[in-house]
């Protein structure tokens, strides 16, 4: 038996394109025998997902899954290269089992990944790796987060659903309460369509990270002086206008886009009281597909017309 050296993991690294540690497996399941472990790792489709995985992978869907007793929820996003996998139905499906599963890897997306796939003795990963072969295209599990609830609800919502559950904005939220489940869910659903619409960065004032509104303060002081007025007005000309940031970007402080009239902060004690119990947004998720994907932009003609040219 040849013994696996790194160099020798590093060669079958640089023929075939796939990670490290499939390329070590390769070469101790095939003895060291180096053509013998790139023809391993290319009927496992690994050859072929390392070879795709450095194309940008900003489309796919976002998907929400809700344990049975509600108290828990995930939000998933799993990226492909082009918006017509989305709508592939063995996408879908791995979109939608993979949400379920995400309820039990609190987030944690190699966790994740390491779970086993239903019905097989692989992983998730395992299966990702066999939709990149089938499918073509470069296929991630971008993130996931997962919200709970000691006695309450997390409720969801899927805005442009392409399948039930599953779309282009994902929103989940949870409330803490020991009231009505039904009427702690379709408030739960309402406010996350509101989130949806809205994309606060925060529950409350108080849990809005500092270093933003350290920058929005500094951007604030900056305009004010700028009219040339006494240091005196301008502080009360900044604090003004942070208030209105406040508005923009805090949840509670939102003016509700279902009745387009009352603070979400508002809404929330009106339910309470009909409820009859305290009611607290634990808190809320929301992914909308591909942000943060720094996206390259093609000429879609230039490419047709240097395909037919052969270039």
């Amino acid at each position: 038996m040849t013994a696996i050296t790194a160099a020798l993991v590093k060669q079958l690294r640089d023929r075939s394109g796939a990670g490290m540690m499939d390329c070590k497996k390769a070469l101790v399941e095939t003895a060291g025998d180096m053509e013998a472990a790139v023809d391993w790792l290319r009927t496992r489709g690994l050859a072929a997902a390392a070879k795709k995985a450095g194309r940008v992978a900003a489309e796919g869907l976002v998907a929400t899954a809700v344990s049975e007793d509600g108290r828990r929820g995930a939000v998933v996003e799993i990226n492909a290269e082009t918006d017509f996998v989305a709508r592939n139905g063995t996408f879908q499906d791995f979109v939608r089992h993979t949400a379920t599963l995400a309820l039990d890897s609190h987030g944690d997306v190699d966790a994740l990944a390491r779970t086993t796939w239903p019905g097989s003795s692989g992983t998730v990963q395992d299966r990702l790796t066999d939709l990149v072969a089938t499918i073509g295209e470069n296929l991630q599990i971008r993130r996931s987060h997962v919200l709970g609830v000691t006695q309450g609800t997390v409720a969801h919502y899927v805005h442009t659903a392409a399948a039930p559950g599953m779309g282009r904005i994902a929103v989940i939220v949870a409330l803490e309460s020991a009231g009505d489940r039904d009427v702690l869910r379709d408030a739960g659903r309402k406010l996350a369509m509101h989130i949806a619409a809205s994309r606060p960065e925060s529950v409350t004032t108080e849990a809005l990270d500092p270093a933003l509104v350290e920058r929005e303060r500094g951007v604030l002081t900056e305009q004010a002086r700028e009219s040339g007025k006494p240091e005196a007005i301008v502080e009360r000309m900044v604090e003004g206008r942070l208030r209105k940031f406040f508005q923009d970007v805090v949840l509670m402080e939102q003016v509700y886009v279902i009745d387009g009239e009352s603070r979400v902060a508002k809404v929330m004690e009106d339910l309470a009281r009909d409820l009859g119990t305290a009611v607290e947004v634990a808190g809320f998720v929301r992914y909308g597909l591909g942000e943060g994907i720094e996206k390259k932009e093609s000429d879609f003609a230039a490419e047709v017309a240097a395909a037919a040219s052969g270039g």
